[in-house]
């Protein structure tokens, strides 16, 4: 029997001595515990930036449904709607009373324990009929408060105009509204709240997806090279052609003819798999918050900053002036006295970015500048107009 290795040729033989085979079988087991224990040694950083197809993709069908509905909250503690401010508060009453019997039209009513509300859910994929869902409540009109509110039977219908699932529960509120004579707190909005498991499923969606001999991937972060990359990976799993990368934001993956599996088998089989994703250089900018985030493939050339500003500082300081005291006559008047001062930053700093600048790098060269995130959006922008930012800047 031959067992080779990369540097060595051991043959085993009867005529041997048993010394010889124990020390060659003790250097294999050693040997071989040197592999399976260099082998757990790789660094973490290589599976670092990995993520799994089910994590970046969405599967064409499989997707939620927005529900809506309108409808009242009872219970309130004078908290409501005010009557004669939210008229449609004081008619879906009416209509409601009406339909249980009670004829109250004509009539005043007066009361702040009603509020109309609006009722969202989200239906999610392949729910089953009897199946609970989560609802939102926000107040639709003038209510300083949901708290310790019940929702009456409220149908949620989608976009097709048809019911889905029917909502009602006590209101569960995050924060509360208290008020007195001279102050008033409020804590989060108590205007909006939750029923947890407050829907319940009246309708399926129609869906078949075990039927489909194929689906589309879709790229929740469409790029061509992803696009590639998961294509590549499912074939090379598969030992076969099955998926197509249709461009940056689909792949096309193919039920073979052979497969004994329906496409929601071979979906679980190709869902686990490890991609590592691409994304172009690209930095968001929020104009509103200041806030900056920038990729990690993001690269400056060669490029000079400087950062300086010139404030000017106003002080007025009025000064009264009066009579001197017994004179016979004299008047009061109130005199102007302005103070102006200029600071232009003279001991402004320049920085010199090198080229293929990191994200790191750039960052640390404007936080040595003394530059607030402000004035890190208009070098930014600065810098992308001289063409030496190889990025996309998108302005929210």
């Amino acid at each position: 029997m031959h067992i080779c290795n990369n540097s060595y040729h051991v043959i085993w033989s009867s005529q041997k001595s048993t010394r010889r085979v124990l020390s060659v079988a003790g250097f294999c087991l050693l040997f071989f515990l040197a592999c399976l224990v260099s082998s757990f040694a790789i660094p973490q950083s290589a599976f670092a930036k990995t993520s799994r197809i089910k994590d970046i993709v969405d599967i064409e069908g499989v997707r939620e449904n927005q529900l809506i509905g309108y409808g009242l909250v009872v219970g309130l503690n004078g908290t409501g709607d005010g009557l004669n401010n939210s008229p449609f508060t004081e008619q879906s009453l009416i209509a409601m009373l009406e339909r249980l019997g009670v004829n109250v039209r004509g009539q005043n009513l007066n009361t702040g324990n009603v509020a109309a509300v609006m009722v969202t859910s989200t239906l999610p994929p392949f729910t089953n009929q009897g199946s609970r869902i989560d609802v939102n409540i926000s107040a639709l009109g003038d209510a300083s408060s949901l708290q310790g509110g019940t929702l009456l039977v409220t149908p949620l219908i989608a976009a097709d105009g048809e019911v889905y699932a029917v909502a009602q529960g006590e209101v569960n509120i995050a924060g509360y509204s208290v008020e007195g004579d001279a102050a008033s707190e409020v804590q989060n909005i108590p205007t909006a709240g939750r029923i947890p498991s407050g829907g319940i499923v009246e309708r399926e969606i129609d869906f078949q997806l075990e039927e489909l001999q194929q689906v589309r991937l879709s790229l929740r972060n469409p790029d061509f090279t992803t696009s590639r990359r998961i294509a590549q990976a499912i074939n090379g799993f598969t030992n076969s052609n099955l998926a197509k990368a249709e461009n940056s934001a689909s792949v096309v993956l193919r039920r073979p003819a052979d497969y004994d599996g329906t496409i929601v088998d071979l979906i679980t089989d190709v869902e686990q798999l490890p991609i590592q994703p691409d994304q172009p250089a690209r930095v968001i900018i929020s104009e509103r918050s200041g806030v900056i985030v920038m990729g990690a493939d993001v690269r400056v050339s060669s490029v000079a900053i400087a950062q300086g500003n010139l404030t000017l500082r106003i002080n007025e300081t009025a000064q009264v002036s009066q009579a001197n005291p017994f004179a016979d006559k004299g008047e009061t008047v109130t005199v102007p006295r302005t103070n102006v001062s200029a600071n232009s930053d003279e001991d402004v700093k320049l920085a010199m970015l090198e080229t293929g600048v990191t994200l790191q790098e750039l960052v640390t060269g404007l936080n040595q500048l003394g530059v607030k995130p402000r004035d890190v959006i208009t070098i930014l922008q600065a810098i992308k107009a001289a063409g030496a930012l190889q990025a996309e800047i998108e302005v929210m």
